[in-house]
């Protein structure tokens, strides 16, 4: 397993993308989840925002991956129906997975095509999360279209996904789509009995096939990517992102971890999209204290720019005077670590 070139070991040390702190905006306390991509010669950035009451999807635009405008918000509150209207978390958008390419949107069926999930109740991450579908044909990808009920559900999954559906990634390969996806084992009526090593929930990632992105089958009743007892991803493993690496002739998942350390990123490698073997350690990891990930450095998004691999994440550390958004004492904003110095 080679993916020394993988490794993102400078990190920007600084956010690119925050909260607003503005009161009813989309993104008042935190923003999260970064999916980044290129399209019509410029780069795009779907982002989770939190505003206290749930989940929404902003839309940002950069030239250089480092500054980045906010465009707007494309999946607001309540415009599609009972069981999303709380809030819609974009988390993936069907696009090229050739590692070295960019990241570019792919059109199919004459349509850009993304996946969402929502929870069906108000607060952070309340009740368990059931994921839909959204396409578009306006090129500024703002006018989105929904088809209506969830495409996938854990009401359909085992028992280690009953607790519902967190963050999927889309991959289409061959005339065929693959779905991974992670979700966790608490039950709505409380814990499930395997929830021994955790004092909440596990999750863990598992995949799923299809050919009209409507209609999904999973090959497997158990994860693809499992949590390991007594290793750095013992009670998460989580928030996949899928790339083929062409340089190893090889698969490569991102993913972040949570167990004896803090949440971190963490990789694995497949030669066939459906089994999976984990590098042993984590690639990203915290920072020291008073830095901008000094509590999680975790939720991963690469892309390959000039030679460099970008690995966007997640960073949060407490809540510091001056901070633009307060996330419950918590500031959680994004960042970027690459694989050259800066």
């Amino acid at each position: 397993m080679n993916i020394d070139h993988l490794i993102a070991n400078y990190k920007y040390g600084k956010p690119v993308l925050t909260g607003s702190g503005v009161q009813g905006t989309y993104n008042y306390k935190a923003v999260d989840c970064p999916h980044v991509f290129q399209h019509n010669g410029r780069y795009y950035m779907t982002h989770i925002g939190f505003d206290g009451t749930g989940y929404q999807t902003g839309l940002a635009v950069s030239d250089d991956l480092l500054h980045w405008e906010t465009v707007g918000t494309i999946l607001k509150r309540g415009s599609n129906m009972e069981w999303d209207k709380v809030g819609m978390a974009v988390t993936t958008i069907l696009m090229d997975r050739d590692l070295y390419g960019g990241n570019k949107l792919k059109k199919w069926q004459g349509k850009y095509w993304l996946l969402y999930h929502a929870y069906p109740n108000e607060g952070y991450e309340a009740g368990s999360a059931e994921i839909g579908l959204a396409w578009t044909e306006d090129e500024s990808l703002m006018d989105w279209h929904f088809y209506g009920e969830p495409v996938f559900s854990w009401k359909d999954g085992a028992d280690w996904e009953r607790g519902g559906l967190y963050k999927a990634d889309l991959v289409e390969h061959d005339g065929k789509f693959y779905l991974y996806y992670n979700a966790k084992n608490r039950d709505q009526d409380g814990w499930l009995p395997d929830d021994k090593e955790s004092e909440g929930w596990i999750e863990q990632t598992g995949m799923a096939v299809s050919e009209d992105l409507i209609h999904w089958t999973r090959p497997f009743d158990q994860p693809i990517l499992p949590v390991d007892k007594g290793s750095w991803d013992s009670i998460f493993a989580s928030d996949p992102q899928v790339f083929y690496d062409s340089k190893e002739d090889q698969w490569v998942m991102f993913y972040y971890g949570l167990g004896n350390l803090s949440a971190c990123d963490g990789i694995a490698v497949s030669k066939d999209l459906y089994h999976w073997t984990k590098f042993p350690a984590p690639i990203l990891t915290i920072g020291a204290a008073g830095t901008i990930d000094s509590i999680y450095a975790h939720k991963p998004y690469v892309i390959w720019h000039e030679d460099a691999l970008y690995h966007f994440y997640c960073a949060c550390r407490p809540y510091q005077e001056g901070d633009p958004a307060n996330n419950d004492g918590e500031f959680r904003c994004i960042s970027v670590a690459r694989t050259k110095p800066w």
